[in-house]
């Protein structure tokens, strides 16, 4: 998995809330995004030690908007962690960063991501004329960070006409699919000339 370097600043939460939200207005006003850095250490309830700072909107958009995965190397004042992107909320109308959660890794510990999913060969039912559909860009993996791949890549070569791979039918070593096992990834799917081709057959 490549990684990405990204650099932050600590921000403090301290005050009333109404003087807390000024606050993230302003730094997103600056073109500043605030966000959460959960460490391994743990509080006195058992949760990840919070870390906010804040990182510059262009610099996380070259992050966000990628269909690739990175483990991130944060820096937050000269302190340097890896990390992975948990959570990320947007503007529900201008789709514009606002905030995002990262999470320590733990190397002995496995972590979750999402993981893009490609398709490789020539699907039997296409040669008959039928459509391949991936309906699953992402399967989400439960694994070591370290041998989390780039992409999961499904051999579609026998898949006939009419025909699915679902989650269950996968298999990657080393990594835990945590998608419902009946969910479909890819399916060829019957076209039009694909039915009059067999209804013909069928004559």
């Amino acid at each position: 998995m490549k990684s990405f370097a990204l650099a932050g600043t600590s921000r403090s939460i301290a005050g009333r809330s109404s003087e807390q939200k000024r606050n993230l207005k302003a730094l997103r006003r600056n073109n500043e995004v605030p966000c959460v850095l959960y460490g391994m250490e743990k509080d006195g309830e058992g949760k990840p030690v919070a870390t906010h700072f804040s990182v510059p909107y262009d610099s996380l958009r070259k992050l966000v908007y990628t269909p690739h995965i990175y483990v991130v190397d944060l820096t937050i004042d000269g302190k340097l962690v890896n990390a992975v992107m948990r959570e990320i909320q947007f503007h529900p109308v201008k789709d514009t960063i606002l905030h995002v959660d990262f999470y320590q890794i733990n190397e002995e510990k496995p972590i979750v991501m999402e993981v893009p999913v490609v398709t490789e060969g020539l699907a039997e039912g296409v040669k008959a004329g039928g459509k391949l559909s991936l309906q699953v860009r992402k399967l989400k993996v439960k694994a070591y960070y370290n041998v989390i791949p780039e992409r999961l890549t499904i051999d579609v070569t026998n898949l006939g006409l009419g025909k699915t791979i679902k989650v269950g039918d996968l298999s990657y070593e080393g990594l835990e699919l945590l998608n419902a096992k009946d969910a479909v990834v890819c399916a060829v799917k019957l076209t039009r000339a694909a039915r009059g081709a067999a209804a013909a057959a069928g004559k």
